[in-house]
């Protein structure tokens, strides 16, 4: 069900990323302040919308200062006929955030302990998303490892919460909108 006052419409200018990453091409735009407030929390966050019109629904990420970016992809980019430098015009609202697909080594790893699957699935979507989040920021094999080890543990304690993660990077500046290329 779509939360009152999760709508927002604005114009944003496309941004390329400095480094696309591996991917071939893709644009990103970081929301204006007042939109991104209209969301009902400053984490990772589906937004559905349109784009000149296009409709998408996207993941939205923190960008580490109470707003969030979207990315868009080369579909998204041609679809709407827009360009990377364009001015774009944007309407995004939240509604029911769907399931999260949960990465191998996480699912193998409930799988592996029944007391932290059972706990996994009592949780919310939202809190699932964060432990997924929390899992997925590490930037090392280890960290990765590690948290995955910690989350089940602290699932089978009865945590229904990843304990101490700022979803939203402002806190800890763990979360940022890509840099723009000059």
């Amino acid at each position: 069900m779509e939360k009152e006052n999760s709508r927002a419409e604005f114009d944003a200018r496309l941004l390329r990323p400095r480094d696309l990453g591996g991917d071939n091409e893709w644009a990103f735009v970081v929301l204006p302040k007042e939109a991104s407030a209209t969301l009902p929390r400053r984490g990772r966050i589906t937004v559905s919308g349109t784009l000149n019109g296009h409709q998408f629904t996207v993941l939205l990420e923190p960008d580490g200062k109470k707003s969030h970016w979207l990315r868009i992809d080369k579909p998204l980019l041609a679809a709407s006929g827009a360009s990377v430098g364009d001015t774009a015009h944007f309407e995004i609202f939240a509604g029911d955030e769907p399931e999260p697909d949960v990465p191998d080594d996480l699912a193998n790893a409930l799988e592996a302990a029944p007391e932290a699957r059972a706990m996994w699935d009592a949780t919310t979507t939202i809190a699932r998303v964060d432990w997924i989040h929390w899992i997925v920021s590490a930037k090392q094999a280890k960290t990765r490892t590690k948290r995955i080890h910690d989350a089940c543990d602290m699932l089978a304690s009865g945590k229904k919460r990843v304990c101490c993660f700022d979803t939203s990077g402002f806190y800890s500046k763990a979360f940022s909108a890509p840099q723009a290329e000059e």
